[in-house]
């Protein structure tokens, strides 16, 4: 019987600290979207309802903290496109949401670009991942929209992606230029005259 609680207990465990992690990751994106990526760790810490030395135990550095961000946000968007594949209407509504969502980590990268040039060896893997994760998924996005007849076919993932990216540039610096109206715009772009 103690063989088996303990075989119980350590899942729990588990599930439990990459609860704690998400949490975190999930506190950092949200102070890095006000704050910039050189936000006080305290700030962080008060967001997610702990103290600044669990941040430092989970994070020893703050290049492993945007890193873990990034990769977080990374795996939500590409693990997003499949979801919303299944369960959208058509799979142009699906593109659509699922372009809304990476003109949301795009828009809110505050200071990561400065960071990513910084020339520290922990950061060079970060847009290779990028691409490695998000491409695929967009290109299976865009494959299920024109064969389903909804948009032209012929459209590279990663063009539009760099499009998309292009038009967010500066989304920061203007308030009169609206990126996700411009995107939005874009992806109309796409759809075949009915």
């Amino acid at each position: 019987m103690d063989d088996e609680g303990a075989g119980r207990a350590a899942p729990r465990k588990r599930a439990d600290a990459r609860r704690n992690e998400r949490t975190l990751l999930d506190a950092a994106a949200a102070v890095f979207v006000t704050s910039g990526v050189e936000a006080p760790v305290r700030d962080i810490a008060a967001r997610a309802g702990v103290g600044v030395a669990t941040i430092y135990r989970h994070f020893p550095t703050r290049a492993d903290l945007i890193i873990a961000v990034y990769r977080h946000q990374v795996e939500a968007c590409a693990e997003a496109g499949p979801a919303l594949l299944a369960s959208g209407a058509t799979p142009h509504a699906a593109l659509g949401r699922w372009i809304n969502l990476f003109v949301d980590f795009l828009v809110t990268k505050h200071g990561l670009a400065a960071v990513l040039r910084s020339g520290d060896a922990g950061f060079d893997a970060l847009h290779t991942y990028f691409l490695d994760r998000l491409v695929p998924v967009c290109a299976q996005l865009l494959e299920a929209a024109a064969g389903a007849g909804e948009i032209r076919s012929g459209v590279e993932a990663y063009e539009l992606m760099r499009g998309v990216g292009n038009l967010c540039i500066g989304a920061d610096n203007d308030p009169r230029y609206d990126a996700r109206r411009m995107v939005e715009i874009l992806i109309a772009g796409l759809r075949l005259p009915r």
